[in-house]
């Protein structure tokens, strides 16, 4: 009885196993294609859901359906005016006949390598047949600041752009996608990811930045003083306009005094001749004379009269 059913348990996990592998289900995702012992069998089985194969035998080899992303390395391109850049692409691709790709590539890496070639190659063919002003821009519209423009483009300037760069990622797409069918590939966009100068050229190119902005700076450095110089100019004619009219003004208040002090000074004159001049002469010794002063007058001296008899005199003063 226990040899019955350790039977029946054999044959049922045969069965079983026999069963798993005669069962597949395929995605929404996916597309199928079956092989026996190598080689493919069929058309390719693109409908999600459950299917059916020969166990053992047969074997499910799986791709996808969705768009995939190649990104490219690199790339030395030398363009037709002779200028050495760096060109970084990228792509997006699909499967669209998974027996012809399986028969030509076996599978997603053999096609990343595939696709290497052909896009590389046809990136360097067609960027050397145009200048490099064809790959920066995409038409001939003017810089907006010409003076950052003539840092990097300095030389670019005068070529007129006939295609531009969208055009030229359209013509590499168009003859990419002449020779990927031949793979069971769709391609559906090529784009220039990075455009660089190489090492050497690159140093140049900086070198003409740093000279350029220097230029610039010693321009505005320059133009800067040139202000300042007018500026302390003007501050200095203003400050001498003003200097002046309070000169003129001071001058003005002086002699206005002075003339009042000579309208008393007469006034005083004619009132009182003898009281004048005394008061003058008082005033004449208070400022030149001190207790170390020698004066050497002569008696007929006006001015010594005072000093001989000051008492006589202010007597005649008051009379």
């Amino acid at each position: 009885m226990s040899a019955r059913i350790a039977w029946l348990l054999m044959v049922g996990a045969l069965a079983l196993l026999t069963l798993n592998g005669a069962l597949y289900t395929v995605s929404e995702q996916e597309q199928v294609i079956i092989t026996q012992f190598g080689e493919p069998i069929g058309e390719a089985v693109t409908d999600p859901g459950l299917h059916f194969k020969l166990p053992f035998a047969q074997e499910v080899n799986r791709f996808d359906k969705r768009w995939l992303e190649w990104n490219g390395n690199p790339n030395q391109v030398p363009t037709r005016d002779k200028k050495y850049i760096w060109v970084e692409t990228y792509a997006r691709w699909r499967i669209h006949n998974p027996l012809l790709f399986f028969q030509r590539l076996r599978d997603e890496r053999g096609a990343q390598s595939r696709l290497d070639d052909i896009i590389d190659g046809e990136t360097r063919n067609v960027i050397a047949s145009h200048n490099l002003i064809e790959v920066v821009r995409t038409s001939n519209r003017e810089f907006e600041q010409a003076e950052e423009a003539e840092d990097v483009m300095e030389t670019e300037e005068t070529h007129q752009v006939e295609l531009g760069r969208d055009k030229i990622t359209r013509l590499i797409l168009e003859r990419a996608s002449q020779i990927v069918p031949d793979y069971g590939i769709e391609m559906v966009d090529v784009q220039i990811q990075r455009v660089n100068y190489i090492d050497s050229v690159q140093t140049k190119v900086f070198e003409r930045m740093i000279s350029e902005r220097k230029r610039i700076a010693d321009r505005y450095r320059s133009e800067g003083q040139g202000k300042s110089a007018e500026i302390r100019g003007k501050k200095e004619r203003e400050l001498k306009v003003i200097e002046s009219e309070a000169y003129r003004k001071t001058q003005d208040s002086k002699g206005r005094g002075d003339a009042e002090a000579t309208a008393i000074y007469a006034e005083a004159y004619q009132r009182n001749r003898e009281l004048y001049e005394f008061a003058k002469s008082m005033e004449t010794y208070e400022k030149s004379i001190d207790k170390d002063s020698w004066l050497v007058l002569s008696t007929n001296a006006r001015l010594f009269r005072y000093l001989q008899s000051p008492a006589a005199e202010g007597e005649g003063a008051k009379r």
